[in-house]
């Protein structure tokens, strides 16, 4: 083979345009072993830049332009726009149905236009940016675009039938866009349409995209050119159903200058007469074109105030000036006039931002805080040392934790105790995210019915985060909340004769109690009121309960969830869930700080001993296990109820509950006469207060 040292390119393999009928070919002056790219003027550095939601005014290099002279990196050059006189009236009238989604709409007619490609300089400048050069009228509009972040539109005056009319879209109709795709469009959407009654044909989505059919060609003679203004919120409503991103939506969803809408047409109409030819008509416009004044009354001191520095006032005038901002007054108060492109400033604060980020925010010194001789305060709240403490509980009973979304569906949020129109979403990104959480409940167990799907049926999981019972701030809440299935137990194996044990109420129980023990509840108080009317409806009715301190302080909930409530929720069971409300806890009482006391371990070997009683059905286990505490206070250190009968053998009237007792020497090793002494105590104790017996 033969070694190439470089090849012949057409201007399409090096993407500097469409042309691919040939190689490029150079004078002869050109100067042999330089770059090319050097040599054709292509070499000038292209800066990306990502803007902030708030700089709508950056979106153009004209805007950025402005601040890079505020900062003394140059002058803007920014000449005045004069108007075109137009040689007749428009003949294209426009009618704009729903001021709300079209403030103001301008529009021009120019006749006898030459459409084909756009000059050299101004092709370079769109490929510079990414941007594919079309043909001239399209070019200008894509120049606009960049250069003053003006998005302006151009029909071929000859495709359209009639005047324009800007209205809602009819539920059903379809646009073939410059993009290619047919778009099917709803009445929530804004177009812009000719006015043929019945016939009405959509020419443009307004403010994102173009309409083929009306689309500018090398053909087009007579072009109308549209600059206007239109709601911010429907334009991003509308994107987003769509899927359409665009240059025109990106600038028309942040804002643009309302100021510049006449203005903007003027400078088109300059540029296609300059590029194309052509007549142009008087300009149609409809609606507001200039925006309102806003004026802030700043106060100098202000300055020193937010941001600790001092910026004398010559010089503060001289960066607002520069930005665009006009100054009135001498004293203490001075008035500012905000231009109109800069629709993010609205008070004082934005002034003092606007001055440090171009005197630099390096010239803030820094302050350290001071050191006071008193003992540090907790940098945590109480509230936030809670949450804490609940995940490391829940995370340290084997439970994982989960994030859900703060958002559910409305049947969802209905069956929780919410669905309240107050809590409604005005624009939820999904119509299954529709409605505030009112509980954390519904994310965890779809969650877990996410991961049963998929083959794992035995979790447990929970979640720490804000739940919604209201649009007031007293009725957002921060709740804990667990959910368990299979054979994801607290307690592992567990005493079970299969080895095994399945999940049940008592599990979500301990979870529970867990939570509020670590976020310091007094446990002594606490309340457990069986299900019924105390537990919500969403948990079984026999197997739930509440806890509470008093019947003014409910702190949450336990139980196996409903087989309705899981239906709705298209989950399998059975489900043993819990939530807790944090805020509900008290706060401990103030007292002294004491010392914690010694660590005292016994070396006495512990024991255990094993009772079953025989009580009535309404007999609580937990008033069990407090009558088996109180037996022996020393010696008895736990109690813990390991299984309840009820059945054949056993009076309807009556259940059999087992508890394990463990008493746990700290002088020497119980003999058996002495352990036989105090598990008769503990006999004894719960006959007296429970009404129990012994079970043969």
């Amino acid at each position: 083979g033969v070694e190439s040292r470089g090849m012949l390119c057409s201007a399409a393999e090096l993407m500097i345009s469409d042309d691919h009928d040939g190689i490029i070919e150079l004078p002869a002056d050109a100067p042999v072993g330089a770059r090319y790219a050097d040599w054709a003027g292509l070499g000038d550095p292209v800066i990306e830049i990502n803007l902030t939601p708030n700089r709508q005014d950056a979106t153009g290099v004209h805007g950025i332009a402005r601040d890079l002279a505020a900062a003394d990196m140059g002058k803007l050059k920014d000449p005045a726009i004069k108007p075109v006189k137009g040689e007749f009236p428009c003949p294209v009238q426009v009618k704009v149905d729903d001021a709300s989604l079209c403030p103001g709409f301008a529009l021009r007619l120019v006749r006898g236009v030459r459409n084909g490609p756009s000059p050299e300089w101004l092709q370079r400048r769109l490929t510079a940016i990414g941007l594919r050069p079309i043909n001239a009228l399209v070019d200008i509009t894509n120049f606009m675009t960049y250069d003053r972040a003006r998005p302006l539109h151009v029909f071929d005056a000859g495709k359209v039938r009639g005047n324009l009319v800007v209205r809602r879209a009819k539920d059903g109709e379809t646009l073939l866009a410059l993009d290619g795709k047919t778009y099917t469009l709803d009445d929530s959407m804004c177009v812009i349409a000719d006015d043929n009654g019945q016939e009405s044909k959509v020419e443009s989505l307004a403010g994102i995209m173009g309409g083929e059919a009306s689309g500018c060609d090398e053909s087009t003679t007579d072009v109308l050119i549209e600059s206007a203004l239109w709601n911010e919120i429907n334009i991003a409503q509308t994107g987003r159903k769509l899927g359409i991103h665009s240059d025109a939506r990106y600038r028309f969803e942040r804002g643009v200058d309302p100021a510049f809408m006449v203005p903007g047409l003027e400078l088109a109409t300059k540029m296609v007469m300059e590029l194309c030819g052509g007549t142009p008509s008087d300009n149609v416009v409809v609606g507001k074109a200039f925006p309102e004044d806003r004026v802030i009354d700043y106060p100098l001191s202000e300055l020193k105030r937010l941001a600790g520095i001092e910026v004398p006032l010559p010089e503060a005038r001289g960066i607002l000036q520069r930005l665009g901002f006009m100054i009135a007054g001498t004293g203490p108060v001075v008035k500012i006039a905000v231009p109109s492109w800069r629709t993010d400033v609205h008070g004082k604060a934005d002034i003092v931002e606007e001055i440090v980020r171009i005197v630099g925010v390096d010239k803030v010194p820094m302050t350290p805080f001071e050191r006071g001789d008193d003992a540090r305060k907790p940098v945590l709240t109480p509230l936030q040392s809670r949450t804490r403490r609940a995940r490391r509980a829940l995370a340290a009973r084997g439970m994982v934790e989960a994030v859900t979304w703060s958002f559910i569906a409305k049947p969802q949020a209905e069956l929780f105790g919410g669905g309240r129109p107050e809590l409604a979403l005005a624009n939820p990104i999904a119509a299954d995210l529709s409605d505030m959480r009112p509980s954390l409940l519904p994310g965890l167990i779809a969650t877990a019915q996410a991961n049963h799907d998929r083959g794992t049926s035995d979790v447990a999981l929970f979640e720490v985060g804000q739940i919604f019972k209201g649009d007031r701030p007293q009725d957002q809440f921060t709740a804990a909340a667990g959910a368990r299935r299979g054979l994801a137990s607290s307690q592992g194996l567990g005493r079970h004769w299969t080895g095994s044990a399945s999940i049940d109420a008592f599990d979500a129980k301990a979870d529970a109690l867990a939570v509020l023990a670590a976020g310091g509840a007094p446990m002594q108080a606490l309340q457990i009121v069986p299900g019924g009317g105390n537990a919500p409806a969403w948990l079984h009715p026999g197997r739930s309960a509440a806890i509470q301190i008093g019947p003014q302080n409910v702190l949450g909930y336990f139980g196996e969830m409903h087989p309705r409530a899981l239906e709705a929720l298209r989950a399998d069971g059975p489900v043993m869930a819990f939530e807790v409300i944090l805020d509900r806890i008290p706060e401990p009482k103030a007292k002294a700080t004491r010392a914690r006391p010694p660590l005292d371990l016994s070396v006495f070997q512990p024991v255990e001993r094993d009772f079953a009683f025989i009580v009535d059905r309404g007999v609580k286990a937990a008033d069990l296990v407090r009558a088996a505490q109180g037996a022996d206070k020393k010696l008895v250190t736990n109690v813990t109820v390991f299984d309840l009968y009820e059945g054949k053998g056993i009076d309807p009237d009556k259940k059999s509950l087992a508890i394990a007792v463990t008493l746990q020497p700290r002088e020497k090793t119980l003999t058996d006469q002495e352990i036989d002494a105090i598990a008769a105590k503990i006999v004894a104790e719960v006959t007296r207060k429970t009404g129990g017996t012994l079970r043969g």
